[in-house]
């Protein structure tokens, strides 16, 4: 998209491009989401940005009307094979924070030089800035709708210390700690973590939501004692136990999908209530990417229905379910367990190689176990082949590994079958463009071939 195009998005307050590119105003110093609902600045005050970073390192505060850190993630990234976008998905994650730019480079096998030049170039913002901008809106939620003190949100948020925490949050946010958390909402209704009530949080998509599909899905595949859907459709609750880089967690997610408020701009999107309970709260950022990843969050339905609605074979079923997505994972061992065990098998696993909970949630009992536990559970099947693989790091399904590489590294395997490949591209690579072997999908359907498969599995058109 041209500047021209882009300010022709803001003017109409397009909420399609929530994510997708910022603006900024000179003679204010703000930049905003495309669809901010202040009064439109002209044209030659405005200044575009590819992310939120970009803005931030040019001196630009977050709007406090429309909150431009809290959209969702642009899809460009999830369509995207190349170095950026596997870079992306991995700052995503928390690499940065965890394992520095260092770590970054190693995953995606280029130097730290190299690495910062290309996203530098591409996207106006090295790793160091694009991790900086997520802490910031970390501690931000934190603040907001936690009691923490604030020394320690500084650090579960990933800063160093405790300067650097307050000198980013007056930059992003022209006020202290302190005033952030102030602003919050305290009166009725509002929305604040308390003793064993877990972080509230809104996770928030572009465009409609086909949540009931994503829910009818979640519901078939959860794992007993892991996972649990309770509830009557429509208003189901999924539940589940996350293993994390620096404990555990257990998360709720509403199905229920919310609608934009008042003024938000045409195409808006809406947000799913989560609760997030966490042991330690240095892994906030890390299980809201993973259940962005395993939710589709981060789609453009736009884009998708779009392609997919100009082919007669699909169009009754995209205008049937506009929105529908394409489920992911948050850990690339379970849908191979499910695959290859099936849910019978997989709970079994659990209970026998699974990390019980310290205090059981209900029906809640057990962590998904990890490769290296599962990795004598079937010596020489292509599960066992598979967790050794994955616990020794000759195979790679974390966000930023290179989707051909880990599917010819996954053939390679011992008894694997070339449909399991292609549902693991899907779920734990997040591939948004695969077909099943030996189905005939038209190449007018990439590179959205993920999401029509989808459509055709609800209707019965394909079983498998």
């Amino acid at each position: 998209m041209d500047e021209d195009s882009g300010y022709e998005a803001v003017r109409s307050r397009d909420g399609r491009f929530d994510g997708a590119f910022f603006f900024a105003v000179e003679t204010t110093g703000i930049y905003c989401r495309p669809s901010c609902p202040a009064v439109t600045p002209k044209r030659s005050n405005v200044r575009f940005f590819r992310t939120a970073a970009a803005a931030q390192g040019s001196g630009f505060r977050a709007c406090r009307r429309c909150r431009p850190d809290a959209v969702p993630g642009s899809a460009e990234w999830n369509v995207r094979a190349d170095v950026v976008g596997r870079a992306m998905r991995l700052i995503g994650d928390g690499v940065v924070d965890r394992e520095g730019v260092a770590g970054l480079a190693a995953r995606l096998g280029y130097s730290a030089r190299q690495v910062q030049r290309q996203l530098t170039t591409e996207l106006g913002a090295g790793p160091v800035a694009l991790a900086r901008a997520q802490r910031a809106h970390t501690a931000r939620t934190l603040l907001r709708t936690t009691d923490l003190p604030i020394t320690e949100i500084a650090f579960a948020s990933g800063f160093a210390s405790v300067r650097q925490f307050n000198d980013t949050i007056r930059q992003v946010y022209d006020a202290t700690p302190t005033g952030v958390r102030a602003a919050a909402p305290r009166g009725r209704g509002a929305r604040r973590a308390t003793p064993g009530a877990g972080i509230p949080l809104r996770l928030a998509h572009r465009g409609p939501y086909r949540s009931a599909a994503v829910f009818d899905q979640l519901a078939r595949e959860a794992v007993p004692g892991v996972e649990e859907v309770t509830g009557t459709p429509g208003g189901r609750t999924y539940r589940r136990t996350l293993r994390l880089p620096h404990g555990t967690g257990i998360v709720a997610v509403e199905e229920r999908s919310h609608g934009p408020r008042a003024g938000g701009g045409t195409h808006p999107g809406g947000w799913l209530e989560a609760r997030l309970h966490l042991t330690d709260p240095r892994d906030l950022t890390t299980a809201v990417q993973r259940l962005r990843r395993l939710l589709d969050l981060d789609a453009d339905p736009y884009a998708v229905d779009e392609r997919l609605a100009a082919d007669p074979r699909l169009a009754p079923l995209v205008a049937a379910r506009p929105g529908l997505r394409s489920p992911g994972a948050v850990d690339p061992l379970e849908p191979a367990v499910r695959e290859l065990a099936g849910t019978a098998g997989a709970e079994r696993l659990v209970q026998r190689y699974g990390k019980a909970l310290d205090a059981p949630c209900g029906s809640l009992t057990h962590l998904f176990p990890e490769p290296a536990a599962l990795a004598g559970a079937e010596p020489g099947g292509p599960l066992g082949a598979l967790a050794e693989a994955l616990a020794d790091g000759t195979v790679r399904l974390d966000p930023g590994a290179d989707r051909d590489e880990a599917q010819r590294a996954l053939l390679a395997l011992p008894g694997m079958d070339p449909a399991v490949a292609a549902v693991l591209r899907v779920r734990a690579l997040g591939d948004p463009d695969v077909a099943p072997p030996g189905f005939d999908a038209p190449d007018a359907w990439r590179p959205w071939r993920s999401y029509a498969i989808q459509h055709l599995r609800i209707t019965g058109e394909l079983t498998k």
